[in-house]
């Protein structure tokens, strides 16, 4: 069996390549669903909530709309990988930072912990800016379209900590 490494799918087809990068991260994103469905309509229900809080139903558009944006930048850095090792060690940033946004939902709605969501949150956020500085070196754009998602989780941090104070 050949094992094709994520630097040779073929970029003969941009619009195919673009279309998995995005699929491939919204996929990524309904993983840290996995953790929210089972204590969202429970224990979250149960929490003190900031006055800042959003109604709940905003929080599947912007993140479907994120991880779409998420997935663009993606695009855009790994077809430059094949090439150059920058923008190659910059994926394997946004791979591992990805595992801390699935780890927050893990860890605040999963472990149904304030306090273990804002230790994630505050990685998280660390790790989302220097992703930025990377990919706005190798393409401006590519950067450019994750500030709305470092953005978010700036607010989702305030609200984190919020409620970590609330409760």
């Amino acid at each position: 069996m050949t094992i094709i490494h994520w630097r040779h799918l073929p970029f003969s087809r941009p619009k195919t390549a673009l279309v998995l990068a995005i699929l491939a991260i919204e996929a990524v994103g309904a993983l840290g669903g996995i953790f929210t469905v089972q204590s969202v309509d429970t224990w979250y229900q149960t929490l003190t909530r900031p006055a800042l809080a959003p109604p709940g139903w905003v929080f599947a558009p912007v993140w479907t709309t994120l991880f779409a944006l998420m997935g663009v930048a993606l695009y855009r850095i790994w077809a430059l990988a094949r090439e150059q090792y920058a923008a190659s060690q910059a994926v394997r940033w946004f791979l591992a930072h990805m595992i801390l946004n699935v780890g927050w939902s893990a860890a605040f709605f999963g472990l149904e912990s304030t306090g273990a969501g804002l230790a994630v949150i505050a990685v998280l956020w660390v790790a989302i800016g220097l992703l930025v500085r990377r990919f706005v070196r190798l393409d401006r754009l590519a950067g450019v379209l994750l500030v709305p998602y470092w953005l978010w989780v700036s607010f989702a941090a305030v609200l984190n900590y919020q409620l970590w104070v609330l409760n």
